[in-house]
Parts: C-alpha cells; sequence; structure tokens
C-alpha cells in the first residue's frame, strides 16, 4: 500500500487508468504475480505474489522489456534486434542489459519502485508538475499464501471503493482486480482463483462473492455499516460479526501488521528475519481479535491503536 503525498486527492480518472496498465505491466516485467488490487484517488492496494526464483531465458526477458518499453518507448534506446544480438554473442553489452534486467525481477520492492517511478513520471509529465508524488516508500505485510488470511486481505482489498463510499459493489469499480475479473480479465482471474484456491472461474466468483457479502451475496448499502465503536464493543464483550460486515471497516491488521497467519507461520518468518539480523529479542505472535470469522489469525506487530473501524 502506497498513499500520495499529502494524502491529495490527486488521481482523476485519466491517472487511475494510466496506474492500472502500469501495474499489470510491471508486474509482467518483474515476473511478480498480481493477485488483487484497487486504486483509489489518494491511495491503492495490491496484492501479490512472488513466484520462487527460477532461471529467466533470454527470450523471456526480451518478452518482458518489450512489454515494459514498447518501440516508440525505445526511441533513444538500442531496438530489440540490437539487445538479441548482443545477447547472443554473449560480449559485456549483452552481460550488462541481462544484468540490469534481472536485478528488477522477481522481488517485491524492485517491482514498488519500478512501478511507482514510472507512474510519477508520467504524472509530473502530464500536470506539469514537480516533485515527489508518494509520501512513502510503501507499507507491506506478509500474508499466509492459505485459508481465510489470504482470502481476507484480498477481500479487504478490493472492497476499498465500497467503504469508501464509490460504489455498492466492487464489480462496479474499474480500478479493482474483482472487476477486472468479472469483466472477462484472464490474469485478474487467476489471481482470485490462486488467493481461493480453485481452478475454476464461475465457482471461484460465487465463493468470493459470498464472502464479499455474505447471505445471499448481494450488494449492501455503501459505505461500513459498522463504526469502529460498534466494533470496538463488540470486541469487549467477546463477540463476533459476519465477516462480510469486519471486512467494511479499516483494518491496520491488513496494512500494519507486518506479517499476517497462522501462529506457527508468523512464528517462522520471524525466526528468519533473526537470523538473517542477528536479532535476539524474542517476539511472539499477537492473536488478531476473533471479532469475525477468520480462524486464529496472528500477526507480527503489536498495534497499540484500539480503534479498528
Amino acid at each position: 500500500m502506497s498513499h500520495i503525498v499529502d494524502r491529495g486527492l490527486l488521481l482523476d480518472e485519466e491517472a487511475k487508468e494510466t496506474f492500472r496498465k502500469e501495474l499489470w505491466q510491471v508486474a509482467d516485467y518483474c515476473g511478480i504475480a498480481i493477485l488483487t488490487y484497487s486504486v483509489l484517488s489518494n491511495h491503492f492496494h495490491v496484492d501479490c505474489k512472488v513466484p520462487q526464483s527460477t532461471p529467466v531465458s533470454d527470450p523471456e526477458l526480451l518478452r518482458r522489456y518489450q512489454v515494459l518499453y514498447p518501440p516508440k518507448a525505445r526511441k533513444r534506446g538500442p531496438s530489440l534486434e540490437v539487445i538479441r544480438r548482443q545477447l547472443e554473442a554473449g560480449g559485456p553489452e549483452g552481460l550488462r542489459w541481462r544484468e540490469k534486467q534481472l536485478a528488477q525481477t522477481g522481488d517485491i520492492s524492485g517491482y514498488m519502485k519500478l512501478l511507482k517511478q514510472r507512474f510519477s513520471t508520467w504524472y509530473n509529465r502530464s500536470n506539469d508538475r514537480v516533485g515527489t508524488l508518494w509520501t512513502e516508500r510503501f507499507n507491506s505485510v506478509l500474508v499466509e499464501p492459505k485459508a481465510r488470511a489470504s482470502e481476507a486481505v484480498a477481500g479487504y482489498i478490493d472492497l476499498n471503493a465500497v467503504r469508501a463510499g464509490l460504489v455498492k459493489d466492487p464489480k462496479d469499480y474499474r480500478y479493482c482486480g474483482y472487476a477486472e475479473a468479472v469483466a472477462g480479465n484472464e490474469a485478474a482471474r487467476r489471481g482470485l482463483m490462486e488467493v481461493l484456491g480453485m481452478s475454476n472461474w464461475e465457482e471461484a466468483q460465487a465463493a468470493y462473492r459470498q464472502m464479499l457479502f455474505g447471505t445471499g451475496a448481494a450488494p449492501r448499502e455503501k459505505g461500513a455499516t459498522i463504526n469502529g465503536e460498534m466494533l470496538a464493543r463488540v470486541v469487549a464483550e467477546g463477540g463476533k460479526l459476519p465477516l462480510a460486515t469486519v471486512l467494511l471497516c479499516h483494518l491496520r491488521y491488513f496494512s500494519d501488521g507486518g506479517v499476517l497467519g497462522g501462529r506457527s507461520f508468523v512464528e517462522a518468518k520471524m525466526l528468519q528475519y533473526q537470523a538473517r539480523t542477528g536479532l535476539r529479542q524474542r517476539i511472539d505472535p499477537r492473536p488478531v481479535p476473533a471479532f469475525a470469522d477468520w480462524g486464529e489469525l496472528t500477526t507480527l506487530r503489536s498495534l497499540r491503536r484500539k480503534t479498528y473501524g
């Protein structure tokens, strides 16, 4: 997730459409799989899967390069044919080009950096503007790729426009993964099927709508149906709410929790981090309040603010 500087509402329809296209193009170039996303006027969310590192062939690198840099964008650089000959020759030019491309693949930080840089360049040029467009690097949460954790995060992202009161149903908001999937985008459908662990789109769509809207799978009124005070009272009383209701609230666990998943998953990621950094302090997973039917979710960071809405 990343916000526009000063949380300004700078992204109009043209900007959102440009960002949507860049989101997919840069993901293809970097070898990142988009599960779902949402772009609003002052921020965006993207749910990604970074595949395990595998060798990338020269033909695949050339294909990705052509996706990100079509002929009109390569007027001042070498043509695709020149690059191909350099790679076949095995000389230093081809080696440097290959290393440069590989350095930007298979890494979420590289993906976000390239995406935001390219969009900032377009936006500033199009609006006669200079300076920083984004207010921070980006916030990220490592999500366990199974069970309720992955499903809840995807649903939370797709419901952004509903929470903002822009639409009643996310399928009607062009700039989110679910709307693209409903419209027939195969990549968007593959992303949500990956989230749900299904291989049939019709079945996956029915299950996803059931999660988004609950019984009946029918759209509700715009915006959240429960505020932060009401949710905090439910938590204090040990009650539970339908997941479809909770996902319409602003939940910091999905943006600031660091790691989200079952206890064993969060513990394993913490141990990896300690081994890599030498950190000796033990940090135990924090259970996410069980105010919804999402299993025994835990998070890495303790969120001290007690407002959930």
